[in-house]
């Protein structure tokens, strides 16, 4: 007699009977078939391989490419195919997924290839092509971790014995892909045939590998010009090379071998040699046309708070005298808070800002005049006052944080050239090995987490994956990743050379607190 169990399938919107021991695929054959295939299912909210079999009664709901989880299937898929490709047409080459760019590619570089030419990109894109019509299947094992080392080592792949070393463990999973192993750190497609839209671009000294949007499954961007943040790419590829932490395995060698301070006062250095770059710049901007006010935007823990403080204190090395404002501390009491469209606090919303009491302050500030700025609690959900007043002399600069910065509606009674803009993100990701990364929203929805829970006391239950996948998202506090900063008339590059410091400059004469137009 066969056992029977019984799950729930959200796709179906209800309870189905199965046989212990079912293979998801067959689950996905009583879902009506949509414009894409499914790739994979969250089982009780993990992500599994189709060829997951079910023994205990679970919730599984299917995800395509217009989901968050799919487009991520359709990703690391395409990646595995591609490191294939690459080990055919060149054997011995090494694949580097470097970074994300553009709305969703990739830009990718082949150890010992240079400059990669349009018929290299065309052939590479041709044997991808090959691969996906083969409908090659995709298979996961658990094997001894010291067999999973010798295959690894055979094949060259010594990004992932540094991770394997480093992460002990007596049993580890490993993909196949024909004569390609490989590890991945979520599921894949069954085989290659589900992933049939990409192209493959010549790029810089690699190639970008543009991928079909999940909004959008049916369209591919490959003309991506991002100099700007292709340079801010480049320029941490030098910094984790200079540190010699390219990888997570190389970061917990350096762990284990006791130089994680030396390692962390490295990282430090090259973020304050940044934010003294930006200081320079703040301050020429100050001389040349009064800039008072530094704006500080981002999305959701990408560390605008952190960065405001340190840039605070170059601005100070260069005789200015900072003062930090919170865009948090003017948030209205919670029950003024306006609601999304379920019902719950938008805390991103500019109207959840007392405008009228920002601004008060703003103009008030400008004159010179005392102001008693509030706090936020975020515990009581209230306003609180400490009578530790503000004021502002000839040397001030206002620096302003929160995600609302950049938005003109913010600040109408300050005059354009009194303000200077910056916009901070965690624009790189964290190289597991040579192909997987954990995603830029991913470090940030961590961050955020632990953010809420220790420091405001709250449970985002669900909702945080949605904010954090957001472009911008409720206020945070952490460190960032790289920083781009924008003027009111001109662009400044982050990835620019950066003039040498000189010692701090005090000029004869500042420019005035009031001027026309101001508050």
């Amino acid at each position: 007699m066969t056992n029977i169990i019984e799950i729930i399938c959200e796709n179906l919107g209800g309870k189905v009977e199965v046989p212990m021991g079912t293979p998801l695929s067959e689950v996905a054959k009583r879902v009506a078939p949509g414009p894409y295939p499914f790739l994979a299912a969250l089982v009780n909210n993990r992500i599994k391989e189709l060829y997951y079999k079910i023994y205990t009664p679970v919730s599984v709901r299917f995800v395509d490419i217009t989901s968050f989880s799919g487009i991520r299937v359709y990703q690391r898929t395409s990646w595995f195919i591609l490191q294939k490709a690459v080990r055919d047409l060149f054997p011995g080459k090494t694949l580097h997924i470097r970074h994300s760019m553009g709305q969703n590619g990739f830009y990718c570089e082949v150890e010992g290839i240079d400059e990669f030419s349009h018929e290299q990109a065309a052939a590479l894109e041709g044997r991808m092509r090959y691969l996906v019509a083969q409908d090659l299947p995709i298979s996961r094992m658990k094997i001894l971790t010291s067999e999973v080392r010798a295959r690894y080592a055979a094949q060259g792949l010594t990004d992932k014995i540094a991770l394997l070393d480093t992460r002990p463990r007596l049993y580890s999973d490993l993909y196949t892909l024909g004569d390609t192993d490989g590890y991945f750190y979520g599921a894949l497609a069954p085989s290659t045939g589900f992933i049939d839209r990409f192209g493959i671009e010549p790029y810089y000294n690699g190639f970008y590998l543009a991928l079909p949007l999940r909004t959008a499954p049916d369209r591919l961007n490959t003309n991506v010009e991002q100099e700007k943040m292709f340079g801010i790419f480049q320029e941490y590829q030098s910094w984790v090379r200079i540190m010699g932490v390219p990888t997570v395995g190389a970061v917990n060698s350096k762990v284990l071998a006791g130089d994680a301070g030396g390692m962390i006062k490295l990282a430090e250095a090259f973020h304050e040699r940044k934010f003294a770059w930006v200081a320079d710049t703040i301050y020429d901007a100050n001389i040349s046309r009064g800039v008072r006010m530094v704006l500080i935007s981002g999305p959701s823990s990408s560390g605008k708070t952190t960065s405001a403080k340190r840039l605070g204190i170059q601005l100070g090395v260069l005789g200015l005298h900072p003062v930090l404002i919170s865009l948090d501390d003017y948030f209205v009491d919670r029950e003024k808070t306006p609601r999304d469209a379920d019902g719950n606090y938008d805390y991103e919303a500019l109207e959840a800002i007392d405008l009228g009491l920002f601004n008060d302050h703003l103009c008030r500030l400008m004159r010179g005049e005392s102001v008693d700025i509030p706090r936020y609690d975020f515990i009581t959900g209230r306003r609180t006052w400490h009578n530790a007043p503000l004021t502002l002399d000839e040397r001030s600069i206002l620096i302003v944080e929160g995600i609302h910065g950049l938005n003109p509606r913010l600040t109408p009674s300050v005059p354009e050239a009194q303000k200077f803009r910056i916009y901070i993100s965690c624009f790189t990701s964290v190289a597991m090995d040579n192909l997987s990364r954990i995603a830029t929203t991913d470090n940030r929805l961590l961050r955020r987490l632990t953010r809420d829970y220790t420091r405001r006391r709250r449970s985002h239950a669900g909702r945080a994956c949605g904010a954090a996948r957001r472009s911008t998202s409720s206020p945070t506090r952490k460190t960032p990743t790289s920083c781009s900063t924008r003027r009111s008339s001109t662009k400044s590059r982050c990835c620019a050379p950066m003039p040498k410091r000189s010692s701090a400059r005090f000029p004869t004469r500042y420019p005035s607190t009031t001027r026309r137009g101001a508050c």
